[in-house]
Parts: C-alpha cells; sequence; structure tokens
C-alpha cells in the first residue's frame, strides 16, 4: 500500500538534535534521555510521527564556561519546515523543553549544568530527501 504523498506533511520533517557533553554519561542514561525527547515530540500534534528523527551526537572536545571538568551541557535542537505560527513553534519548545529539564532534574541539582532548547526552521527549497518509513508504518499497522 503506497501513501498518498502530502506536500504539507513532508515539510514538517521535525529532527530533535541532543548534543551533549561527554561527561554527561557518568550522571545519565543518554538513551533514556533520547527516548524520553522522542516519546515527548511524538504526543505533539504538531510534529508527525512519520517524518521524526531523533539522536544524540556526544561531544568528546568542548569547554562549558569556566573550563571546569564538571561543568556540563545539553543543546537540544529541533530543526523544522517553517510551516507553523510563532505560538505553535513556543508551544513545542515549551513542551519539549520541559521534558528536558524533568529528565534531567537530578543532574541539575547535584552538576553544574547548561541545559537549551533551539528551534530552527529549515527552508524546503535547499532540502534534499527520500524515504519510506511511512509506507512501512502503514504495514505494520495493517499486520497488528
Amino acid at each position: 500500500m503506497l501513501i498518498e504523498f502530502n506536500p504539507t506533511e513532508s515539510l514538517k520533517l521535525p529532527h530533535l538534535t541532543i548534543e551533549y557533553s561527554a561527561n554527561l554519561e557518568q550522571r545519565t542514561d543518554i538513551a533514556a534521555l533520547v527516548e524520553a525527547m522522542h516519546d515527548a515530540a511524538s504526543r505533539i500534534d504538531l510534529l508527525p510521527v512519520g517524518g521524526l528523527r531523533t539522536r544524540a551526537e556526544r561531544r568528546d572536545l568542548y569547554r562549558v564556561a569556566d573550563s571546569h571538568p564538571d561543568n556540563a551541557f545539553v543543546n537540544v535542537t529541533l530543526r523544522i519546515a517553517p510551516t507553523r505560527s510563532v505560538d505553535e513553534r513556543k508551544a513545542i519548545g515549551e513542551r519539549l523543553f520541559e521534558t528536558l529539564t524533568v529528565f534531567l532534574a537530578p543532574v541539575y541539582e547535584t552538576s553544574p549544568i547548561a541545559l537549551s532548547l533551539e528551534i530552527q526552521e529549515l527552508d524546503a527549497d535547499m532540502r534534499w530527501k527520500k524515504g519510506n518509513l511511512r509506507d512501512h508504518m502503514v504495514r505494520r499497522r495493517g499486520q497488528g
């Protein structure tokens, strides 16, 4: 079964990148953070699950603030197409940032850490992509 192409849906392309300092791996479960952020994003109606990608990128070379080795950071970037209003983007950002801060609260309470989240809008004319994930999602739903 083929899914009809919907240009509005395909332009929403929510991609979450969680960039983090390597020293965080001693203090929290990064795989669980990826799962929590992906789950939170998948529950936001404005972010279609079929286009959702969540990944973490460990940074081994970094300096934070005064360069103390305990200093850590997490920077989350959500990349989306410019199809949502400012209010919609703010609501998305607030929900995702809340997920991030709640998840990392135990680290925040005991360690120096900088948390940030940014939403970037992409120019659809400067993006090339190809995928069949939605086709497979529909097939799996039919088998379940």
